[in-house]
């Protein structure tokens, strides 16, 4: 997965600048598809990854404050990096709390805006690692049994196979058998390597 190979998503209305940034993102060494409002950009059928977004904050439907917090409600994690010539503190900090990469004042020296792309798509190309990881740890948890996921969850409470028997109303035997099982499934030969999948998996210890 190449820097070199990504796209930069832009979201301006106005013309001439759309096309400058164009312009000096392709000079750049990346793809750039640009968009003249939020809503455009929301129906487009896919995004190419790896990819930042180069947004602009007053924009004539939504507002790039809006198209990012309706990017976060997809569950998106696309890196954004925002532009503006009207913007304050307060609005950059809630942009950046929000996990935007960049707030850039317009105008920007050329310099600024490649040092914030690539600090972009480098989070992206980190991003789409860990996405793809975790799909590979759900589709291995997929192939468990409703009793297995029970197990692994007290499996990685740290309790032992008999305190584990205890709480299920089963025999110690059937728990090891059980643990086993999860084990081979995830591909896993600790407890410790079970217990970092099921944290990257967002799957809570039993209680």
């Amino acid at each position: 997965m190449s820097a070199r190979k990504a796209v930069v998503y832009i979201v301006e209305d106005d013309p001439s600048f759309r096309k400058s940034m164009e312009r000096l993102i392709r000079a750049s060494g990346y793809n750039a598809v640009a968009f003249e409002s939020a809503n455009s950009f929301l129906t487009q059928p896919c995004i190419r990854r790896p990819a930042c977004l180069l947004l602009d904050v007053q924009l004539p439907d939504i507002d790039g404050l809006d198209l990012q917090q309706k990017l976060i409600d997809r569950g998106s994690s696309l890196p954004i990096i925002f532009m503006t010539g009207h913007g304050n503190i307060p609005m950059s900090v809630q942009t950046m709390k929000k996990g935007a990469v960049d707030f850039l004042p317009k105008p920007f020296e050329a310099k600024e805006l490649r040092s914030a792309i690539l600090k972009a798509i480098e989070l992206d190309i980190q991003n789409t690692r860990r996405e793809i990881e975790v799909d590979k740890i759900k589709s291995l948890v997929d192939t468990l049994t409703p009793r297995e996921k029970e197990v692994l969850r007290w499996i990685i409470t740290g309790k032992l196979n008999k305190q584990i028997a205890l709480v299920l109303g089963t025999t110690e035997k059937t728990i090891k058998v059980h643990r086993s099982r999860v084990m081979q499934k995830t591909s896993v030969s600790s407890v410790a390597e079970l217990v970092r999948l099921a944290q990257k998996a967002n799957i809570p210890p039993a209680v």
